[in-house]
């Protein structure tokens, strides 16, 4: 499989009207909200399992655990973030260690729906259909949610703890300053290299494709990764000048702004995937061109 960059051999200008036309076919905006209604069932027993982790390895109530809420506030946008940070705390603080251990698998079960519906959708969008066995399927779901926990604990510990991880680096193997400037500096780098493997390990293990082909940055992954970026931003900007949620829904507007925001996430996945499936589809019919064209060269010099 060449390389997506080179897209198909098209213009950029072509690959983008046929993505365009393919996300109409595709009911991508209904997808999207549909991902998100499974998005919000899915998101505090995806932050319990992520608290449970936490709570193994770094004790019940470490720190951690309670500045992971502080760095929501940075993701997601307006009072979103303060109902997840009650809603998952208070479910923590009502359980016991026992109880948060037993129910870590129950979590994760629970937390997989959202990938679930992800991976249906991206079937459609790249045109599979889906013959692994339920069991097969669950498995990767099951181990698509975990790497995900697994990338976002990694994210959030970087971004909180990186200075102090690049100063006990720098102090324990005596490499001095300048060490500690270029950690500075490459935490960023890593930070964004997980979203992309985040992007990287859904589209490959997500379909059900006859010979998944494996890209650490694809145009696709690329395209979901800023606009999710961006969409996230510019909501979060919305909501601190022009907030108008909070006065027509009332008490419900955090809920309202948590749906919107995860139908952000879900369209910025849909719509990469719709990108890559664009090229790798014209990718497939060069490939079966260039082989009719030497079966005919063939049978011409047979003759």
């Amino acid at each position: 499989m060449p390389s997506l960059w080179k897209f198909g051999g098209l213009t950029p200008i072509l690959v983008t009207q046929r993505a365009i036309e393919k996300l109409g076919k595709d009911e991508l905006s209904t997808r999207s909200a549909a991902l998100s209604y499974y998005f919000i069932l899915a998101v505090f027993p995806m932050l319990l399992f992520v608290v449970s982790l936490i709570g193994i390895f770094a004790g019940q109530n470490s720190e951690l655990r309670e500045t992971i809420f502080s760095a929501l506030g940075h993701l997601v946008p307006g009072s979103a973030s303060d109902l997840m940070h009650t809603v998952v705390s208070q479910t923590a603080k009502s359980s016991t260690a026992l109880k948060l251990g037993a129910g870590i698998l129950g979590a994760l079960w629970a937390a997989s729906a959202g990938v679930s519906a992800v991976v249906v959708s991206l079937n459609v969008v790249y045109r599979y259909t889906e013959r692994r066995p339920w069991w097969k399927q669950k498995l990767t779901v099951l181990g698509l949610t975990a790497s995900l926990a697994g990338l976002i604990i990694f994210a959030v510990v970087l971004v909180l703890y990186g200075e102090k991880i690049g100063n006990t680096l720098a102090a324990h193997f005596g490499l001095g300053h300048l060490f500690t400037v270029t950690w500075s500096v490459l935490q960023w780098p890593f930070l964004f290299a997980a979203m992309f493997l985040s992007f990287a390990l859904v589209y490959y293990f997500g379909p059900d494709a006859p010979q998944p082909s494996w890209h650490w940055v694809s145009p696709g992954a690329a395209l979901g990764v800023v606009l999710w970026l961006l969409a996230s931003l510019g909501f979060r900007l919305y909501l601190h000048f022009f907030n108008s949620y909070s006065a027509t829904y009332g008490s419900l507007g955090a809920v309202m702004i948590l749906l919107l925001w995860l139908y952000i996430t879900g369209f910025a996945i849909l719509i990469g995937a719709e990108l890559n499936a664009v090229i790798e589809a014209e990718d497939r019919n060069t490939a079966l061109h260039a082989s009719a064209m030497r079966t005919v060269e063939r049978q011409m010099k047979a003759a």
